[in-house]
């Protein structure tokens, strides 16, 4: 019998798309758009498709595993939950909550998943992960500048006499945002892309700039410069909505033109067209998230927003620096969920630099490690010491529904359920405000348990089995307890499946900004306060010709790792064959200096390691520059963080992934990564 049910991809991306799912004798058949989705109208990507054959691949994990002898066997659920809750209970009477590591990241998304907080703050507080692989350092940076990091309602493009898209290939990412795009371009709004790589949305633009990785910020200095030449500044703004200008205006003038334009390989003619039409207000500017993984990405983004600012783009219908929006998260209780009241300690690593907290630990020395939402051992840059860091604790613990290069490391490893075998609420902080309901429609495989079940049954283990005594809904409703006012409420979300939340479709369109100073801040205050200098600065990255000619000689090429097309990082690697071997892409001139074509064998090489794959040749992209897709597997060929640095942004909280030069040669065969 079949049956159609309403649901939401869980995927951590832009769109959160609305999911139509046809489930017959309890397994899900088929998975498409939601039509009735007031953003992605029934249009969805491969990788919300690919959750099907996620969900029912035969590689799933079914039973809690332990590794005994070196070989996982299958056990109990209550024999795995005893013994986690004992060694836990051991670990916290003699060397305090703290020698637990919560390693985890966003990989999924789901209001639920927030629990895993409540648990190990009500266990005293364990040591936590800070900061983002992904996009830490620009969401700090829009905190110091603007106080927050919010962006325009998708509609507001329409609005807009340019649209700019800064490093990120919204085609493969962000899908209906580049249906905006092409929707845009037919009312006469002109597209801009500035990128490494000529990508899908450089094909669909007006002009595309191919510049030097690493030197957007430059760029922004150089397009400031031209504005202030030009007298295209917007005074009125600068003047009453913010401070520290003066400070801006002294580092523009530390570097002539003639600096700018060689670092960042961009003609000055184009650079004069570019502050062109951010005075040709309103313009609106898309900022991806892989220039700010470079030593210097806090203040690349910050000098992006600068601009911004300074050509009067701020505040206006039409206008924005369009990077986070976490006024969505920040609509719900997330407080009533985690309960941060009852944590007792803390102790944190960065998200970046966890090997080296693990491996450098006293006082306590981590015991244990619990992974949730991740596979750092893949994703975390500089795979080797990951590795070594991971195996190093005397208890591993992975949560997990696939047997990844984490959970094959692991002591324990838990099965637990996919978005379609449990009921969420979905959003996503990172494009438009609508939360969508989806509802378990499966039963899950064997054994597998939703992590909600998991820290329910640990809990009660643990002595505190009283804060998880709550039904699913009871949960969602604490969640949404601070919308009740706006006549959000979780009966209405379940009838209605898709909700906007109360969000500003113009942030800051009062001039109110968040910052301590209540104005737009070119120098930042909180970041004087956290120690770091808070003005703009003339940074580089730490992997480059323009700072370290040493390494750039020995490694001269820049190495990229997208996001990749098919994939939610490492999730579907395993479910799709295509996704199966490393592909190494360089541009045309690295293919021609190094004497490769397509289809060869190629080893890419630096001071952390090395990486295997075939060669394949971008069409068009910066000279000097290769990428591989982030995201794969071991057993598939090995992961691009073999050789990417695992250092922190110039504010602390962003990874420095794209801050990575690579040398390259010609092989003859494949053969396993160390």
């Amino acid at each position: 019998m079949k049956k159609e049910v309403i649901s939401s991809c869980p995927l951590n991306c832009w769109d959160s798309c609305g999911f139509h799912i046809t489930v017959e004798n309890n397994k899900v058949i088929k998975v498409d758009g939601d039509a009735n989705h007031p953003i992605t109208q029934g249009k969805i990507c491969g990788r919300g498709r690919a959750l099907e054959t996620r969900t029912n691949s035969s590689d799933r994990l079914l039973h809690p595993l332990k590794k005994i002898d070196g070989q996982f066997v299958q056990i109990s659920w209550e024999q795995a939950l005893e013994e986690i809750a004992e060694k836990m209970a051991v670990i916290k009477k003699k060397y305090g909550s703290q020698a637990v590591l919560h390693s985890h990241d966003y990989a999924n998304n789901g209001l639920l998943k927030n629990l895993d907080q409540r648990f190990f703050n009500s266990y005293g507080g364990v040591t936590e992960l800070t900061g983002s692989i992904c996009w830490g350092a620009g969401i700090e940076a829009q905190v110091w500048d603007f106080g927050d990091s919010y962006s325009h309602a998708p509609h507001d493009i329409y609005h807009s006499k340019h649209v700019v898209i800064w490093g990120r290939n919204v085609a493969r990412t962000n899908m209906h945002l580049f249906q905006h795009l092409q929707e845009a371009k037919k009312h006469g709004i002109h597209l801009t892309v500035i990128d490494p790589i000529y990508n899908a949305t450089a094909k669909i633009a007006h002009d595309y700039i191919s510049i030097k990785p690493g030197m957007d910020g430059i760029l922004a200095i150089g397009i400031i410069k031209e504005l202030k030449r030009l007298g295209l500044e917007d005074h009125h703004f600068i003047e009453q909505h913010s401070v520290g200008y003066e400070d801006l205006v002294a580092l523009v003038d530390e570097i002539s033109m003639e600096e700018i334009v060689n670092m960042t390989e961009i003609p000055y003619d184009r650079i004069t067209g570019l502050a062109e039409i951010y005075a040709d207000r309103p313009v609106t500017t898309y900022l991806g998230l892989g220039m700010q993984r470079y030593k210097n990405g806090g203040n690349t983004i910050r000098l992006i927003d600068a601009l911004i600012a300074v050509s009067g783009n701020i505040g206006i219908q039409g206008g924005g620096a369009n990077f986070g929006n976490l006024q969505v998260g920040q609509s719900f209780n997330s407080n009533a969920l985690t309960l941060p009241e009852r944590k007792q300690k803390k102790r944190s690593f960065t998200m970046m630099k966890q090997a080296e907290g693990i491996l450098e630990a006293v006082d306590p020395e981590i015991q244990m490690i619990m992974v949730t939402c991740g596979n750092p051992v893949t994703q975390v840059p500089n795979t080797n010491l990951v590795e070594k860091a991971f195996s190093s604790v005397n208890t591993l613990v992975v949560i997990d529904q696939f047997m990844t290069d984490t959970a094959a490391l692991a002591d324990y490893v838990l099965p637990t359920t996919t978005v379609f075998e449990e009921t969420d609420i979905y959003y996503a902080s990172m494009y438009h405000g609508y939360m969508n309901y989806g509802e378990a429609a499966v039963t899950p495989p064997g054994e597998a348990k939703s992590d909600r079940w998991i820290w329910t049954e640990l809990a009660k283990r643990l002595g505190f089995g009283e804060v998880f005594d709550y039904t699913v809904d009871e949960f969602l409703e604490m969640g949404l307890s601070k919308l009740k006012d706006h006549g959000i409420t979780l009966d209405r979300l379940k009838e209605e499946k898709h909700l906007l939340l109360p969000i500003k479709d113009v942030p800051w369109s009062t001039y109110e900004f968040k910052t301590p100073s209540g104005k737009y801040e070119f120098t930042s205050t909180l970041g004087e306060k956290k120690g770091y200098n808070g003005k703009l600065q003339l940074l580089f990255p730490e992997e480059s010709s323009a700072s370290n000619t040493e390494l750039a000689r020995k490694f001269p090429y820049q190495l990229l790792s997208i996001h990749p097309m098919r994939s939610n990082h490492s999730q579907h690697y395993p479910v799709i064959k295509g996704l199966q071997e490393v592909k190494i892409e360089v541009s045309q001139d690295v293919a021609t200096e190094m004497g490769l074509e397509e289809g060869d064998m190629a080893q890419l090489f630096n001071d952390r390691g090395t990486l295997r794959g075939k060669v394949r040749i971008m069409k068009i992209a910066h000279p000097g520059t290769i990428n591989v897709d982030e995201g794969q597997w071991k057993q598939f060929g090995g992961s691009v963080n073999l050789l990417t640095p695992n250092g922190e942004s110039d504010n602390g909280l962003g990874s420095t992934l794209y801050d990575c030069l690579v040398g390259i040669k010609k092989v003859e065969s494949i053969s396993v990564n160390n």
